[in-house]
């Protein structure tokens, strides 16, 4: 019934309603302003494991006019800007953990046993491998990825120059300190340069299914998308303007990752529950890319550091930098989602310094980078 009903907004968006809520949103944080402003952020824990859903489309629904989807987008746009003003992104963090519930099936003990493993995972012992990953990634200026085994992923990440090595970090050590489970390393590219095609033959976004999805990228923006969940391509473009960019006509590619969680990968493939995971253990069993806004959206002049002790610096995009002292509205696109490619359709991931040499770092699905050997022991307890 929700996916019925998503686009009931059809029967009464206009641009009177838009401004009415607007005030309201206004009025309502002026009059909870002391509140607002000691807002430290959601603590939460999630659930998962509810049936899997597969969207069907029915002439019935109510759909947004393309005046509408505009209006809607610039809702969410300016609704944002008031939501900052109140409760600074800059002053705020979050803390998400998930578990599964018995729905998930007869092995609900079996997963919640592997899920309690996943969720805890030793900080210290990824910091050190994460690291190497890292140091192997920043001997480029862009990262190559491509596929393999009909996955048609052939994509190159520009990454931003650093002045010294020693002192600057491109890539963020991201353990689980308060986004749980351990497991990544991401940065935000250069949008210029950043060229190419990703494809995966299924991912679970926000519980959609979205099979044989691809979009291609020029200079860091989307140029064409499309998938195979409908018998035609009116509709099939249709679903992802919807669920994944959000009614926008493009997106930049905000973040570049790898997902270091293995243990969370072969949890998911060998009970067969990649449909069921949340977003925050689905990005860290793979390598994976968001289409929207930066991890650092409106946090970009905070001063992070890694765990070595280097500065990040690689916050902004081409896209932020123009546009967010001046008019935050057109620099951020209040979405941020993740695409995540699996393991075993990953030919290579490399990094290619100005002199051509790569410096591989996933090969045929296994981390290669010495020092991550350990990261590989999901897979190969398999095989074995």
């Amino acid at each position: 019934m929700d996916y019925d009903h998503r686009e009931d907004e059809a029967l009464f968006l206009d641009r009177s309603y838009v401004e009415r809520k607007l005030e309201v949103l206004s009025n309502v944080f002026e009059e909870v302003r002391e509140k607002a402003s000691v807002f430290a952020g959601p603590a939460v824990m999630e659930r998962f494991g509810m049936k899997e859903f597969i969207p069907e489309n029915h002439a019935e629904s109510y759909r947004l006019s393309e005046k509408q989807s505009k209006l809607k987008t610039e809702l969410a746009s300016r609704s944002s800007e008031i939501q900052n003003r109140y409760i600074p992104m800059d002053e705020r963090s979050f803390t998400i953990i998930a578990y599964p519930v018995p729905e998930i099936g007869d092995r609900f003990h079996e997963i919640f046993r592997k899920t309690v493993d996943i969720n805890t995972l030793p900080n210290e012992k990824w910091i050190v491998m994460q690291q190497c990953i890292i140091e192997e990634l920043e001997k480029g200026r862009f990262v190559e990825i491509k596929g393999r085994d009909g996955n048609r992923t052939d994509i190159r990440i520009h990454l931003h120059e650093v002045v010294d090595i020693t002192k600057e970090a491109l890539f963020e050590n991201c353990t689980a300190d308060v986004n749980i489970p351990v497991g990544e390393v991401f940065t935000s590219p250069v949008l210029s340069g950043t060229d190419g095609v990703l494809h995966v033959s299924q991912v679970y976004i926000n519980g959609l299914v979205f099979k044989e999805l691809s979009f291609t990228f020029k200079d860091g923006f989307i140029t064409d998308y499309m998938c195979d969940n409908f018998e035609s391509e009116e509709e099939n473009r249709r679903y992802i303007k919807e669920n994944i960019l959000h009614h926008h006509d493009t997106l930049p590619m905000g973040e570049f990752a790898i997902g270091t969680n293995t243990t969370a990968y072969m949890t998911a493939k060998d009970y067969g529950i990649f449909d069921k995971l949340p977003i925050l253990i689905a990005e860290k069993t793979g390598p994976h890319f968001a289409v929207g806004d930066t991890c650092y959206s409106r946090e970009e002049d905070i001063v992070t550091y890694n765990p070595d002790g280097r500065k990040l610096i690689a916050k902004d995009n081409e896209h932020t930098e123009r546009y967010r002292r001046e008019d935050p509205l057109k620099a951020y696109f209040h979405c941020h989602t993740d695409v995540t490619l699996p393991y075993e359709e990953l030919s290579e991931i490399a990094s290619v310094d100005k002199d051509g040499n790569r410096h591989v770092v996933i090969k045929n699905g296994l981390f290669v980078v010495p020092g991550t050997e350990e990261l590989n022991k999901p897979f190969l307890s398999q095989n074995s």
